[in-house]
């Protein structure tokens, strides 16, 4: 089985705030092209952060989507998610919100209102994953993912475990329901503990170092907070933590079909995107408050 090998390692760039509750890192597209990273299209990272109190929740309003969904992993903090499809909860520690947008959404995201009023340390992830044509015109839907439901692989060396969020590792299968090949993993690891994993040459595969640091491939020593990106040759690729260390490892088969984006629509086609316009436009994704 031969390596595969890295084509970038990225340090985070300098932060923005999305609304006034999320300071993040965007590595995905900022580093890359959508079509280079498909089927993942967007990727930001907040970064550990601390908010003072506040009475009212800092996040984002409501907001529309469409074509794609987007996976939510809260690391540091808690989310309070809202949609009108129905869907929404509250995101703690460890938990993961993945939000399909479909045909068209809309949703908000703040700081849950227990945990603004006394503030904390928050990190988060916020990935969106494009959706196949057949199935940007699908229901919405959402799933709430708690961390205590997920499957937990430790490692026969005691040195850690392997969770999954989607996907399957060594014969285990995450919790998530997804619309095309999708692997995600925390793979928390003590110092010296070392992992190997194993995806198919072609899928686009990546690592966003959460803590701690580690050496790749026997190799590269990659740094809290920053992003590897891999060639796509090579079926295998290492983790060997430098000390305690939790890196978020995603792998996807690409979709392989024509992109269009525009804001917070991802469709195959301008005329597409023109539609999601005119059907957001007319009321079609429902209706929210902020």
């Amino acid at each position: 089985m031969s390596t595969k090998k890295i084509a970038k390692i990225i340090a985070p760039s300098a932060p923005h705030f999305v609304g006034d509750g999320f300071r993040v890192h965007n590595f995905i597209p900022g580093i890359s092209t959508m079509e280079e990273m498909d089927p993942f299209i967007m990727l930001d990272y907040n970064s550990k952060y601390t908010f003072s109190p506040s009475e009212i929740p800092r996040g984002v309003g409501a907001h529309p989507h469409k074509g794609f969904e987007t996976v939510t992993i809260a690391y540091k903090g808690r989310v309070e998610h809202a949609d009108s499809s129905g869907g929404g909860g509250v995101i703690h520690e460890g938990d993961v919100q993945w939000m399909t947008a479909a045909s068209g959404i809309l949703h908000k995201e703040f700081h849950e209102k227990e945990w603004s009023k006394k503030g904390g340390e928050f990190q988060m992830v916020q990935l969106w994953v494009n959706l196949p044509a057949k199935y940007k015109s699908g229901m919405p839907g959402y799933q709430n993912l708690r961390n205590a439901d997920m499957a937990k692989i430790p490692l026969s060396d005691g040195g850690g475990e392997i969770e999954i969020i989607a996907g399957e590792y060594e014969g285990h299968k995450g919790t998530a329901a997804t619309f095309s090949p999708i692997h995600l993993f925390n793979a928390k690891l003590k110092k010296g503990s070392k992992k190997t994993f194993s995806f198919p040459a072609d899928y686009t595969t990546a690592i966003l170092m959460i803590e701690g640091s580690a050496r790749v491939n026997d190799g590269e020593t990659v740094h809290q907070d920053h992003f590897v990106m891999f060639k796509k040759e090579g079926e295998s690729l290492t983790i060997e933590a430098l000390e305690d260390a939790v890196a978020l490892v995603l792998s996807g088969e690409p979709l392989r079909e024509p992109i269009a984006a525009h804001g917070p629509f991802v469709m195959n086609t301008r005329e597409e995107i023109v539609q999601a316009f005119k059907d957001y436009n007319n009321g079609k994704f429902g209706y929210l408050e902020d």
